[in-house]
């Protein structure tokens, strides 16, 4: 889920231990039948705290290139693609690359719900707790999503 959202397989797994050290830091007490839903909210915050940074960068960086290109020189950095490259694991299955496409496409909670019910195997209740929304808004994001993931993957399935 975090490679599917960065697009970056290291930032992705920077993501899922900050998440799984904050599990055992805050909720090691808790359950076990909790923690995979406490670990999946826990991971969506820190994956919608990467977006707002990232976007902050991407501001900062544009504000920069515009005002002091010359003097920047290679400290601006070119704004990340989030693209999956050719060298993931699975380029050579042209379905599956569609669909990590297809998925990176939709919109940060719509990529959620879909990856949380489909990929996790969650309830819409068990998502929606990992979510930190309704039961309907999970519906709703779900639906948008296989929607959008039916019309770009139409080729394939």
């Amino acid at each position: 889920m975090a490679r599917t959202a960065t697009g970056d397989n290291d930032e992705a797994l920077d993501l899922v231990q900050d998440a799984m050290l904050r599990l055992v830091k805050h909720y090691s007490a808790q359950p076990a039948a909790e923690w995979g839903p406490l670990f999946h909210r826990i991971l969506q915050s820190r994956i919608r705290d990467w977006y707002r940074r990232t976007q902050v960068r991407n501001r900062l960086r544009v504000w920069f290139s515009r005002r002091d290109a010359d003097e920047c020189g290679d400290i601006i950095e070119q704004q990340p693609h989030h693209n999956p490259g050719p060298d993931v694991s699975m380029a050579s299955n042209q379905a599956i690359v569609a669909l990590e496409a297809g998925l990176h496409k939709l919109p940060l909670r719509q990529q959620q719900a879909f990856l949380l019910r489909v990929w996790e195997g969650m309830n819409v209740a068990q998502a929606a707790h990992a979510m930190r929304c309704s039961e309907g808004s999970v519906k709703t994001h779900y639906f948008r999503a296989l929607r959008s993931l039916r019309e770009s993957l139409e080729d394939y399935w």
